[in-house]
């Protein structure tokens, strides 16, 4: 068994969509997915290109999570916090 980590650009509505086309792929055992990093763990036997394949077909741009991907992740969040305009938290 072999899992799987993709970085998907996604909003909520989406996540729906997406648990739907991995299901119809044979092998798949569990789908995790984190909104808030767009991080998504698939845990099965099937190969990795052809889970990256349907997520794309299903009209997500995807691909595979990767290091720079959770650097990247880090660094937005951490900036993001105390984001003002006008002296108007936004977060």
């Amino acid at each position: 068994m072999e899992t799987t980590e993709l970085k998907v650009e996604m909003v909520g509505i989406h996540e729906k969509r997406l648990r739907k086309c991995l299901s119809k792929l044979k092998g798949i055992e569990k789908v995790e997915v984190d909104g808030n990093s767009q991080k998504v763990a698939v845990t099965g036997y099937a190969h990795r290109n052809k889970i990256l394949k349907a997520v794309r077909r299903a009209g997500l741009k995807a691909d595979f999570w990767s290091a720079q991907n959770e650097l990247l992740n880090v660094y937005a969040s951490s900036s993001f916090q105390n984001l003002r305009f006008n002296n108007f938290n936004f977060f």
